[in-house]
């Protein structure tokens, strides 16, 4: 084996290697890419959960309190639009505005202590803290797998292959307003 063979085997050697490293750094995008889309799933699955659960809700608290027609309403519509909200931004935007309706719905309910009593609206309030905790988590760990991806995406020789392949960033779940940021406030 001469001087030329020994070139085209390091060429060779040095061609293979760098294919796997490609191969490697596509299928770890690949797989970040499917956590950040199972995270999001996940996340989904609460929602609905919340949405099957505000009709339940707003039905309850209708019986106690018929002149606050207004804030079950608003509910009602906050809930039906982040049901059929399409896309990342109008999910996002839908979703914060549920939040709210639902915050304003409980400040109605702290007016009525017989609907506090009440056994089917305690295990319906007790439901959806239950589902709006799994929402805080899914979201955590959404928004975890959307910062490994992205940072991936970004760093080398990730970003390299990323941009061959067309990987684009994912959106993380944040609130918009800064008014959905904060609880909201019960005087008595």
């Amino acid at each position: 084996m001469g001087t030329v063979g020994v070139i085209l085997l390091v060429v060779l050697g040095a061609v293979f290697l760098l294919i796997l490293g490609v191969v490697g750094v596509y299928n770890g995008l690949i797989r970040l890419r499917n956590q950040v889309r199972n995270a999001w799933s996940q996340i989904d699955v609460q929602l609905k959960r919340r949405h099957d659960l505000v009709p339940n809700l707003v039905e309850t608290v209708r019986g106690y309190a018929t002149h606050e027609r207004q804030t079950l309403e608003s509910v009602i519509q906050a809930r039906n639009q982040a049901a059929s909200a399409a896309g990342m931004a109008d999910r996002l935007k839908a979703e914060g505005a549920l939040s709210g309706a639902l915050g304003r719905l409980m400040l109605v309910v702290e007016q009525y202590p017989e609907l506090k009593a009440n056994q089917n609206f305690l295990a319906l309030q007790e439901e959806l803290t239950s589902t709006e905790n799994k929402i805080g988590f899914a979201r955590q760990f959404y928004n975890d797998s959307v910062m490994h991806y992205n940072t991936k995406l970004e760093v080398f020789p990730a970003n390299l292959v990323a941009g061959m392949f067309q990987f684009r960033r994912e959106e993380f779940f944040e609130l918009a307003d800064q008014a959905q940021r904060e609880a909201p406030r019960v005087k008595f």
